[in-house]
């Protein structure tokens, strides 16, 4: 039996903090809350969490800036979920290029939350992607930049580069549009959908149908070595 999940749940809103540790702890996590930055660095600074979720638009520091501190700190590898009540794709990229994990604009459902929360953790706990993906004959090596197809060197744009990098490190599991926008240098999502259909070209045996770099619908796309 696994040892339950340490959540740390940081939010000014009375109700939504004992909504979450209610609902979190059903669930089988174990749930400390803070009502502000302030406090939730005293914890980060004595205890240790699998995951941090944080209110954006706090009294005082808000969670971004909550959330850059984290990155900075010995903590730095612990997943976060930001909430907020404003739901801007440009607010949602900000966070995501904070290091945010997941971004959930209120109001939402407790159980849309958990689900989330449990895809944060199965990703938090799974080993390194691996250093090399190979796809019907060529080899991607994401420490190196490179794909090849033997000794042959395909040549990537640095916006192919980034897409595929960002792909292969979530290999087998969608990625959503909007993060490959924040993560790349795309920018916006037609962009990412152009980069892809470029990606293809160089990567597909029959770009047309496509087995490799999968459209999921409604989502994004997906990477399937092979």
């Amino acid at each position: 039996m696994t040892d339950p999940a340490h959540i740390l749940v940081v939010d000014d809103d009375d109700r939504i903090r004992d909504l979450l540790k209610r609902f979190l702890s059903r669930e089988g996590h174990r749930v400390t809350t803070a009502s502000d930055a302030a406090a939730a660095r005293r914890l980060l600074a004595t205890m240790t969490f699998d995951l941090a979720i944080l209110d954006v638009m706090m009294p005082g520091e808000d969670g971004l800036s909550l959330l850059a501190a984290i990155r900075e700190g010995r903590q730095k590898e612990t997943p976060v979920m930001l909430l907020t009540a404003r739901g801007e794709a440009s607010d949602r990229i900000a966070g995501l290029k904070t290091g945010a994990d997941d971004y959930l604009p209120k109001p939402f459902e407790p159980e849309e939350l958990a689900l989330r929360c449990a895809a944060i953790l199965r990703r938090s706990h799974k080993d390194a992607p691996p250093e090399e993906v190979e796809m019907s004959g060529l080899v991607f090596n994401a420490a190196r930049g490179e794909l090849r197809e033997g000794d042959k060197r395909i040549r990537l744009t640095d916006a192919e580069l980034q897409l595929l990098t960002v792909l292969a490190a979530n290999a087998g599991e969608p990625v959503d549009r909007e993060d490959l926008a924040a993560l790349t240098s795309a920018g916006m999502e037609r962009s990412v959908d152009v980069q892809v259909t470029r990606l293809r070209r160089k990567i597909e045996p029959n770009p047309r149908e496509p087995i490799h770099i999968q459209t999921v619908r409604g989502v994004g796309y997906r990477l399937m070595p092979d």
